[in-house]
């Protein structure tokens, strides 16, 4: 009996000694490790090259010019969402709710910008451009300006 309630004992111990190892790990997994933060710089970078596109679309915006708006938005700023699901995906897990929704609402602004080109719509038009600037405005603010090492 004796030496039953010793291997029980040290079972428990060998148990709670390896999940002390591992506890440690487990607390750093919800915050971006270097390898993230690279990839946020990077994204971030690309998604302020597409912000800098915004001039240019407000210009073809404001000439209704829906030949080259679809082509801006279908072209050039395709890759923003892809750009903000990369960021996205390596936030601090705290930051991922807000940061998914400000990406869905940037993302279907610019399909509704889209759609109102298509439909030739200039008020519409008016509205979806004046959706997409706050879009990428709001998105910034999420971008980490210098990430925690």
């Amino acid at each position: 009996m004796l030496n039953a309630l010793r291997k029980l004992a040290a079972f428990c111990l060998s148990i709670t000694l390896c999940l002390g190892l591992l506890a440690p790990g487990a607390g750093h997994a919800d915050s971006p490790d270097q390898g993230d933060l690279e990839v946020i710089r990077r994204q971030a970078a690309a998604f302020m090259q597409t912000e800098q596109r915004l001039p240019e679309l407000a210009s073809l915006v404001s000439e209704e010019n829906w030949t080259f708006t679809r082509n801006l938005i279908h072209g050039p700023m395709q890759e923003v969402g892809r750009q903000m699901l990369y960021i996205n995906q390596r936030l601090d897990k705290s930051q991922r709710k807000e940061a998914d929704k400000t990406a869905r609402n940037l993302k279907q602004a610019l399909a509704e910008l889209d759609e109102a080109a298509r439909l030739q719509d200039s008020d519409r038009l008016q509205r979806s451009y004046a959706a997409v600037t706050a879009g990428f405005e709001a998105y910034s603010q999420l971008i980490p300006s210098e990430p925690i090492s």
